[in-house]
């Protein structure tokens, strides 16, 4: 019997509902832009760069189907143990797992058709050494697609830091914020030059844009994935005996703009950067 004509699902089992909902909310609408616009083929080798818990990972995987190999590298210890059980669970047999950084990628050089980063990028170390170690492994004419979060992501709230930082004279914070922006989320055009120098040739930019809608800032500052996911940088930005001053005023500060205008809104404009290597 063909593998995919076994249903025998336990749809009471704790393991399957463990898995089912199986994308982080963060990374779905950058993924599905991706996913729309890589070249699938048959027969190919592709590396999916900072895979987290398995997404795009597996996704690629099954979409590229079984005479296609994937690997999937990133750091994070407990995030591959999630990655590794779903890849159980859904039977997918043609992922190979690497624990590593992408600075130091463990492939052999031109052995890889594909490379795709879901905002995998964002969080490297090295990034200019990261992308050469994309080109070196890359076969020549290999697609090379990524999703990056531009420099404008959530100045909604950085407007309202900056205005915070002002009052209270608080000059280096305001240059430890841009620096910590400037890090993470590099302007496009820097970001363009870097691919480029690495040894890629881009062949389109599509912008894109999504946003998180809170009732409020007290509401978006107790939010799961802010807590877990943005908090610490933001508190680096702040002298420590200064946190509950500073947080509280920028909670006020949006509380208010949410009371006038119905909602409190964070912008997350991105990109889909399709490149070629030459």
């Amino acid at each position: 019997m063909k593998t995919y004509l076994q249903t025998n699902w336990d749809f009471e089992s704790d393991e399957l509902i463990e898995v089912f909902d199986e994308t982080p909310l963060w990374s779905a609408p950058f993924g599905l832009k991706l996913l729309e616009d890589i070249k699938y083929k048959k027969g190919i080798k592709a590396l999916d760069i900072g895979f987290g818990a398995g997404f795009p990972l597996t996704e690629l995987a099954m979409r590229l189907g079984t005479t296609s190999k994937v690997y999937g590298i990133d750091p994070w210890e407990a995030a591959i143990r999630r990655a590794e059980k779903k890849i159980k669970i859904f039977g997918i047999s043609n992922i190979e797992i690497i624990h590593g950084d992408i600075e130091n990628i463990p492939l052999e050089s031109n052995s890889i058709d594909l490379v795709v980063s879901n905002n995998g990028l964002n969080n490297v170390e090295d990034l200019e050494q990261s992308l050469m170690e994309c080109a070196r492994i890359s076969k020549p004419g290999a697609q090379f697609i990524q999703t990056v979060n531009l420099h404008e992501t959530m100045m909604e709230f950085y407007s309202a830091l900056e205005k915070v930082f002002n009052q209270l004279n608080l000059t280096d914070s305001i240059e430890q914020m841009h620096q910590h922006i400037y890090k993470k989320r590099k302007p496009l055009d820097k970001y363009l030059k870097m691919i480029e120098n690495a040894g890629f040739t881009v062949e389109s930019v599509t912008h894109d844009q999504f946003n998180y809608h809170f009732a409020d800032a007290t509401a978006m500052f107790n939010h799961f994935f802010i807590r877990l996911a943005f908090i610490d940088s933001w508190k680096e930005l702040v002298p420590p005996e200064q946190y509950e001053q500073v947080f509280s005023k920028v909670e006020e500060a949006l509380n208010k703009k949410a009371e006038q205008e119905g909602v409190l809104k964070l912008s997350v404009p991105f990109v889909v950067i399709d490149s070629r290597r030459k």
